[in-house]
């Protein structure tokens, strides 16, 4: 049998995450009718009493996500006043985390939901990173948080990914010699691009190894150190040229590298 039944969905922030639970368990009950109504940033006691009279209009099933403990007490007082159902789905949880950690709670509404938009930043910021690799659509290149340019092999990918998961969309342009760059990114302000830099030595390392993994002759002309030092200068005078700021990762961890990134461009 079908009856129209209501939950109210009281929360000092938005009520999202609380919401996906409850649906979550009315899936559960395929044979009932249940509308939900979230009330969100419920943060007075005239809020909580407006939302309480509500739902007693409707005998509805009232649920409640509060960080905040005296509107949290409020609801449950005027829930059994009210004579209404209730369930609080955060003091518990609270509790138990303050217990186990030994800390008192910030009580401050809205955390959860700022940590989801941070995760879908970085998520955002990893897939453009992923599709501005090496050069790729150089169109949307003017959307890039930053830029990095440098010959190959200096570790422009993978501090690219590692930045991007910091929250930065990334973008790499690679210089080979004789090939002019892409015009845009001649067109891109010089505060967020960097040029990357090596010493030779390490360069000649790093593409002979990089040879030899794939089944090539290390003595060719991309790990000449002649050929390379002469790349390595062009570099350097173009990065001056565009008033780009420069990073040496010779020697560096990739986080280091990171950092100075930041620092340089003036983002840390």
């Amino acid at each position: 049998m079908t009856h129209n039944l209501t939950v109210f969905l009281l929360s000092d922030a938005t009520g999202e995450t609380a919401e996906n639970i409850i649906t979550a368990a009315l899936t559960q009950f395929k044979g009932q009718s249940v509308q939900i109504n979230r009330i969100s940033n419920v943060r007075t006691k005239n809020q909580v009493y407006e939302a309480l009279d509500a739902a007693a209009e409707r005998r509805a099933l009232v649920i409640y996500t509060m960080v905040n403990c005296e509107l949290s007490r409020l609801v449950h007082d005027e829930c059994e006043a009210l004579g209404l159902t209730s369930l609080d789905i955060m003091t518990p949880l609270l509790m138990k985390c303050s217990e186990f950690f030994g800390a008192t709670p910030n009580e401050t509404p809205g955390l959860l939901h700022s940590v989801d938009e941070e995760y879908f930043r970085r998520i955002e910021a990893v897939e453009f990173t992923v599709r501005n690799d090496d050069g790729q659509e150089v169109r949307f290149l003017n959307n890039a948080d930053i830029v990095l340019v440098g010959v190959s092999r200096t570790s422009k990918t993978p501090l690219s990914i590692y930045l991007a998961h910091r929250g930065w969309k990334v973008a790499n342009i690679p210089l080979v010699h004789g090939i002019d760059p892409p015009a845009e990114l001649l067109k891109m302000d010089h505060k967020r691009v960097v040029g990357l830099l090596i010493n030779p030595e390490r360069l000649v390392e790093l593409r002979a190894s990089r040879l030899r993994n794939l089944g090539q002759d290390p003595r060719t002309a991309y790990a000449d150190f002649e050929q390379i030092e002469l790349e390595l200068k062009q570099a350097r005078n173009f990065f001056r040229r565009q008033k780009w700021a420069t990073v040496n990762v010779t020697g560096k961890a990739v986080e280091e590298t990171a950092n100075e990134v930041l620092v340089k461009l003036k983002l840390k």
